[in-house]
């Protein structure tokens, strides 16, 4: 069997189950195999067989049990959430003016923000309407009051109340074809 490391190690170690069995069952004809300039008996085959699916399903337990210790570890993390975030809401709360103290715990001051001057202020309400202009954003009540127009062309006239019926036994000429006018629709 070619190494391929894409083989799980269900089908890796059932192969090297079945072939301790075939190696045991005919150990009696194959006492030995020489490959790689070296004599190897098949006791020894077997052995490092055994000792490769022992390391898989070491593998597998290890596996499972990270598995199992990392949910455990989100759980207690989503349980536990709420309440750390209370307490470090409540420290930063009681202990704003002190950054030592905060720092005793591993938690930095609040942020404040500068306060604005009056000039700052219209500077920024400016440069925020020039954006919206500059982008052509709208909010919903300057989109609804943008409506479409039609373009001004000359009057459409509804269709003629009556139509000439064109039967059967006439021949139709051109000029006993009813004629059709298209309106436009409202707007």
């Amino acid at each position: 069997m070619s190494i391929n490391s894409k083989i799980n190690r269900d089908v890796q170690n059932t192969a090297d189950q079945k072939m301790i069995d075939g190696l045991t069952a005919k150990q009696q004809s194959l006492p030995s195999f020489t490959f790689g300039n070296a004599t190897h008996t098949t006791v020894d085959i077997v052995a490092n067989l055994q000792e490769r699916i022992k390391a898989a399903d070491a593998a597998d337990l290890t596996r499972a049990a990270w598995q199992t210790a990392v949910k455990a570890n989100r759980d207690l993390q989503a349980n536990t959430a709420p309440m750390i975030s209370g307490v470090r809401q409540s420290l930063q709360t009681m202990f704003a003016g002190s950054i030592d103290t905060l720092a005793e715990f591993g938690l930095k001051p609040r942020k404040t923000r500068a306060a604005l001057t009056a000039e700052e202020k219209v500077a920024m309400v400016q440069k925020a309407t020039a954006t919206r202009k500059a982008r052509n954003t709208m909010g919903p009540k300057q989109k609804a009051k943008i409506k479409g127009t039609v373009p001004a062309t000359a009057p459409v006239t509804p269709p003629a109340a009556t139509a000439s019926i064109v039967t059967p036994a006439s021949p139709a000429t051109p000029a006993s074809v009813p004629s059709v006018s298209v309106v436009a629709p409202r707007s």
